[in-house]
């Protein structure tokens, strides 16, 4: 029998994820833990809507959502910095502002110093004036959106059947919106306006799930305008190597040959409970 040869893990100074969704049909779990898979991350900051709390339901969690849980867990526990950046999605950890355990820290923004660059963190629904003047509506549009996205796996599966390859229609909705594309550069604009004020050198948002990474100028001066994106739509992220910032953007191509490690293995063989019970667990050693 052929022994499975593991690939070198590919090491990433600081990893930015936004807005995964674990507990939608929108997330791309899979997809996302093999990308978490092939990389060894220094410094992870995890940048809002990492759990959907608003659509969390017992009926859908599957296995492959539990698995991201453990991995940022497995990670903290040896000692990698996780910051848990909280967006609109997941505001019920908002309350735990300033909490400290191991190495996790939850915070609603975050000020880094990195390589001597001032770095703005925070998820960006705070610019959102629908979501502060009417929730109830955009809890509404978001499970308008989730149906999307259902909707959307179903042509997708048809269309590779087909082979006519994948689509976004939520992405392509939004990019042929008026109103969407202008509420991204109002976004935006807003960001790096106050960022540019305060003299910092980065901002980085989440939460609009539209990946970007931009030199902003004004006749006040400039700043780079990072956006990791989502896992939804783009499956993207933001890594920092060797003092430069990137987008990446996860392909099918780049993953067809990897495989399941032995803790996903166990993992598959568990009930929810018995996970939930492994990861209290892990929380309790590091915790001490």
């Amino acid at each position: 029998m052929q022994e499975k040869i593991k690939k070198e893990k590919r090491k990433v100074d600081i990893l930015v994820i936004s807005d995964v969704h674990l507990g939608t049909y929108g997330c791309h779990s899979k997809e996302l833990l093999k990308y978490l898979k092939s990389i060894k991350p220094n410094t992870i900051i995890l940048n809002g809507d990492i759990i959907d709390m608003w659509q969390f339901s017992k009926r859908y969690w599957p296995k492959s959502h539990m698995k991201i849980i453990h991995k940022i867990i497995k990670w903290i526990s040896e000692g990698v910095k996780v910051y848990y950046i909280t967006g609109n999605h997941d505001e019920m950890l908002r309350k735990f502002a300033g909490f400290k355990m191991g190495s996790l820290i939850i915070d609603n923004k975050l000020l880094l110093e990195i390589d001597g660059k001032k770095t703005w963190i925070f998820h960006g629904d705070v610019f959102d004036v629908t979501m502060k003047n009417s929730k109830w509506l955009t809890k509404l549009g978001s499970h308008g959106y989730d149906l999307l996205i259902i909707i959307n796996a179903v042509c997708n599966w048809i269309s590779v059947k087909m082979g006519r390859g994948k689509i976004s229609l939520s992405k392509n909705i939004k990019n042929s919106v008026k109103q969407a594309v202008s509420f991204i550069n109002d976004f935006e604009k807003t960001a790096t306006d106050i960022a540019i004020s305060n003299g910092y050198d980065y901002v980085l948002c989440g939460h609009i799930h539209h990946p970007e990474m931009k030199t902003i100028k004004t006749e006040k001066g400039q700043v780079e305008y990072l956006n990791s994106g989502d896992w939804i739509e783009n499956l993207t992220a933001l890594e920092y190597n060797d003092k430069k910032w990137s987008i990446f953007q996860y392909k099918d191509k780049d993953f067809e040959n990897d495989e399941t490690d032995e803790v996903d293995d166990e993992i598959l063989m568990m009930s929810n409970n018995q996970i939930f019970k492994q990861m209290l667990g892990e929380f309790s050693i590091i915790a001490n």
